[in-house]
């Protein structure tokens, strides 16, 4: 056997399915879940929800058992495209510090979605979804910031990610995975200049291929198809070709720690994971505080610079814009005492309130930020009031990170809050549909996923 690191990746994720799961990463799976439900059902009744569906018809014609947020079922392919979709529309699944990309919508989506009608068990679901947070994070590791400042690594490491779970899920062998990785590898492709060019109502096209190009690959390897087996490390790999700088050993180290879905962040704004700090130190301010919009002289941040190459909309057009703007969600805090899904599908971008505050709000880089990057997000808020006082904080993690998890009760409260269409018989459904992951008792049985779970009557 070739002493590559993706074989022992791909070794890996094999004998993770061979283990016990531990509880700890049982409890995790179901708040990933609850996680990857809550943004579906957020941004279901969205038009580009509705873009979506379409699209995912078009592209994979005929109904099939898989279920489709607000919409109808669809073979795997589709609804798995679909799926992951709709679920990062909103910007508020799940991400990763050191990875930089969502690891939720690759995992899950695609799993799901092969899982419906094929009477696989829970505990196979469970490895499936496992693996693809493994495998996507560790690539996105590897692959490191300076690719994730051109590349959407959601896209490129999801797509070896995506291929990783769909193949667990197809029960394929440890050589059959390599291949499926490898195969996926081929497909991974992600550009950030969409960002550049205004074009952020495609952003959610980067999971959606991952996803259904990583289907494709696990069923390639299936039929015997040969994937790169040095899809990361070989001279023509994704390392060398897409700009990584990142630790090439976090592909195949550290194999005795725990799964790396225990690393991952639920976040607690919905808008892009770079500017969480910021919005963390200045609630923190509110908080502590306890002034007025009107008592505000000026507001001062600095941030991480790499913050600013995903998330520098000066000031939104149009709402798929405000996810990426710090001005506009700083000044929607500090206006409004909060910032949810209201804000960010009907933003008052033309309010002379929030425009006035916003024109006292300057954003700056800072370089020594730039030092604890990606590990550590940091940002300096520092707002001058009109009685003279400067108050200043500092933050380096977000809430919902690892150091500063969510609890299952605050799980629950965060999903009916991102999700208003949800009515009180559905969120019990779902929340006790997750949580029955972290129940080993339940391993054997069959995973069923019903439609219900996906709100079919939300669809707009």
């Amino acid at each position: 056997m070739e002493n590559l690191a993706e074989t022992k990746l791909a070794a890996h994720v094999t004998a993770l399915q061979l283990a016990p799961l531990a509880q700890t990463t049982r409890d995790r799976l179901a708040q990933a879940l609850l996680d990857w439900f809550t943004a579906g059902w957020s941004a279901s009744p969205m038009p580009l929800a509705a873009t979506m569906r379409t699209l995912a018809q078009d592209c994979t014609p005929g109904e099939g058992h898989a279920a489709v947020f607000g919409g109808c079922g669809m073979a795997a392919p589709g609804a798995a495209f679909a799926n992951a979709a709709i679920a990062h529309l909103r910007e508020i699944d799940d991400a990763h510090r050191a990875a930089m990309l969502h690891p939720g919508v690759i995992a899950i989506s695609p799993v799901l979605a092969l899982a419906a009608g094929r009477g696989l068990s829970q505990r196979r679901v469970a490895d499936a979804i496992v693996a693809g947070y493994e495998v996507s994070l560790r690539v996105g590791e590897a692959l490191g910031p300076r690719h994730a400042a051109s590349f959407h690594a959601t896209a490129t490491a999801g797509a070896v990610g995506a291929a990783a779970a769909a193949g667990v899920a197809l029960g394929l062998t440890t050589k059959q995975l390599h291949h499926a990785m490898g195969i996926g590898a081929t497909q991974a492709a992600g550009l950030w200049q969409l960002v550049d060019d205004d074009a952020h109502e495609s952003k959610s096209l980067h999971p959606a291929f991952a996803v259904r190009n990583g289907i494709h690959a696990a069923f390639a390897a299936r039929a015997g198809l040969p994937g790169a087996r040095a899809f990361m490390t070989g001279t023509r790999g994704l390392y060398a070709l897409l700009a990584g700088d990142g630790p090439l050993e976090a592909l195949d180290g550290d194999l005795d720690a725990p799964e790396r879905i225990n690393t991952a962040t639920i976040k607690a704004w919905p808008c892009c994971a770079q500017l969480f700090t910021p919005m963390d130190a200045t609630r923190a301010l509110m908080d502590a505080h306890a002034f007025m919009p009107e008592d505000i002289t000026s507001v001062e941040v600095a941030i991480f610079p790499h913050a600013l190459k995903i998330a520098g909309v000066i000031w939104p057009t149009k709402p798929a814009e405000t996810c990426f703007s710090l001005r506009y969600l700083l000044a929607t805090l500090l206006l409004k005492g909060n910032v949810g899904i209201e804000e960010m599908e009907t933003p008052e971008l033309g309010s002379p309130t929030l425009l006035a505050l916003a024109n006292r709000i300057q954003v700056t880089t800072n370089d020594d930020f730039q030092l604890a990057f990606p590990h550590k997000r940091p940002a300096r808020v520092t707002i001058a009031l009109r009685d003279g006082r400067r108050v200043s904080a500092l933050r380096e993690l977000r809430r919902g990170d690892p150091e500063d998890p969510f609890d299952w009760a605050a799980l629950q409260s965060r999903m009916r809050a991102f999700a208003p269409a949800m009515d009180d018989a559905t969120a019990s459904r779902i929340a006790g549909w997750c949580a029955g992951f972290a129940d080993a008792g339940r391993d054997q049985a069959s995973c069923t996923v019903a439609p219900a779970l996906f709100g079919a009557a939300v669809q707009r």
